[in-house]
């Protein structure tokens, strides 16, 4: 007898909900040569998109319907640098916010005989296009400490505006460190900044002992800030801050940093140093979007500021049952994965631990329970189902058991690992997968280890039916 009705009792198997935050898929990279990407989720139904161009020379922004469209949207260049003087060098992370009925953009600029005097600076525009309107700059955002400055973010909180960026302060040491103000209005801060974050553990000095290009999410009853740390090569990495929604944010003893990076470089997937990111929300608005760049090659020829290949790229972001945010892995190329939750198990996810799948709660790490959707291996009008952390293995039955496996480019596994996508049996709106080579058995759990089984009873087909998440 299958657990999941040793548990429900007689009568109907037991249903979980339909997920909160259903699946939501992309094909990366969105663009290439564009790093330190912002996107602003604009209620007039648009995603805006800006970021760095290789040339340091200007700010550029697309918009459309879809975060998928922008990837194929036309570009505007809406300002260009100064052909002398202030602003005129080093055009860096730009990023787009609606405040107060007009449009600012914050980013980063060095002089043209000094490109490293790096400033941040706002332009403003009151047209309801961003690409078709007129910018006015406001200048550089004054601060205490006239240093190298760059990265400035805002984000509102509680009722209150904040900005916060990434700047030297010779007195705490080489690099840069985080900080956090109030604002009185979209260019101007107010009162005494303060210090954050500052690089203290290894892995954010490494080329470089950095912290910059901090990124702020709300979930539950606690905020969070992103940042990366170390030099723009493949070390580059995302950290974290966490504080609770209640505490006072310009208390620096309200922030606790974790100890490890909590996205960083996969040789698996091919992706090299992932970081100075920014967060939006998928269209519905049921899920958080990561919004990143990075690179598909690890060694890098010379200055890596240099290197132009940094390539915006999209994942969704996925929350612990503790209410903390898991990155997972910068994933592969190609359609970004989904996770599998159970219909009647609605905190287990389908996961491969020492290649058998199963399904399980609180997996970690996440990428055990991503698999990408791809064309059947055994031909069109199937899918195949690969695992994230283990690009080129896929979902196979063996012995009618479920394992993740590498592919042999044999008939038989092609077969093996190939399932139709059916509605799911209990539920329409989940999805079940039924076996390409002996039809009726499909994916199922039974004491929580997948199989692929006839079914006849309602449990049976409750266990086989599962979430896309």
């Amino acid at each position: 007898m299958a657990l999941a009705a040793c548990l429900a009792g007689p009568g109907p198997a037991a249903e979980a909900a339909v997920p909160a935050s259903p699946a939501v898929t992309f094909t990366n990279p969105i663009a290439l040569q564009r790093a330190d990407p912002h996107i602003f989720k604009h209620t007039d139904g648009f995603y805006y998109f800006t970021a760095t161009v290789p040339a340091y020379d200007k700010i550029v922004m697309r918009r459309a319907t879809t975060l998928q469209g922008l990837s194929t949207a036309p570009e505007t260049t809406i300002w260009t640098k100064h052909a002398s003087g202030e602003m005129g060098a080093h055009i860096w992370a730009p990023e787009i916010h609606f405040i107060d009925g007009k449009w600012y953009v914050y980013f980063t600029a060095g002089w043209s005989t000094d490109k490293w005097r790096i400033r941040p600076y706002v332009l403003e525009s009151s047209s309801a296009n961003p690409l078709t309107g007129t910018w006015t700059e406001k200048g550089r955002i004054s601060l205490p400490l006239d240093t190298f400055s760059l990265d400035a973010t805002t984000f509102v909180h509680n009722g209150t505006r904040y900005l916060s960026w990434a700047q030297n302060d010779p007195a705490v040491g080489a690099g840069t460190n985080i900080y956090l103000a109030r604002m009185s209005n979209p260019w101007t801060i107010t009162g005494s900044p303060v210090m954050i974050a500052r690089p203290t553990h290894a892995w954010e000095k490494v080329g470089a002992t950095v912290n910059e290009g901090p990124a702020f999410i709300q979930h539950g009853s606690k905020v969070f800030m992103t940042f990366s740390a170390s030099a723009t090569d493949a070390n580059y990495c995302l950290g974290l801050l966490t504080a609770d929604a209640t505490a006072d944010l310009m208390n620096p003893a309200s922030w606790t940093k974790n100890p490890q990076p909590v996205f960083k470089s996969n040789a698996a997937t091919g992706q090299y140093g992932p970081g100075h990111n920014s967060f939006t929300t998928s269209e519905d608005g049921k899920s958080d979007i990561l919004v990143y760049h990075d690179r598909d090659y690890k060694d890098i020829s010379g200055d890596p500021l240099n290197d132009p290949n940094r390539r915006t790229r999209f994942q969704k972001v996925y929350w612990k049952a503790d209410g903390t945010p898991d990155f997972g892995i910068p994933v592969a190329d190609g359609a970004t994965p989904q996770r599998f939750s159970s219909y009647n198990f609605a905190d287990r996810f389908i996961r491969h631990w020492e290649y058998r799948a199963r399904i399980e709660a609180n997996v970690s790490p996440l990428a055990d329970s991503q698999f990408r959707v791809v064309t059947g291996l055994a031909g069109s009008g199937t899918v195949s189902l690969e695992s994230a952390n283990f690009p080129g293995y896929y979902l196979r039955h063996k012995n009618f058991e479920v394992w993740v496996e590498k592919n042999d480019g044999t008939t038989q596994f092609a077969s093996d690992a190939t399932f139709y996508k059916r509605a799911g049996l209990a539920d329409s709106a989940g999805v079940s997968y039924e076996s390409y080579n002996y039809a009726g058995r499909y994916i199922r759990h039974y004491e929580y280890l997948l199989q692929v089984q006839a079914l006849s009873t309602a449990t049976d087909r409750a266990d086989a039916t599962f979430y896309a998440q």
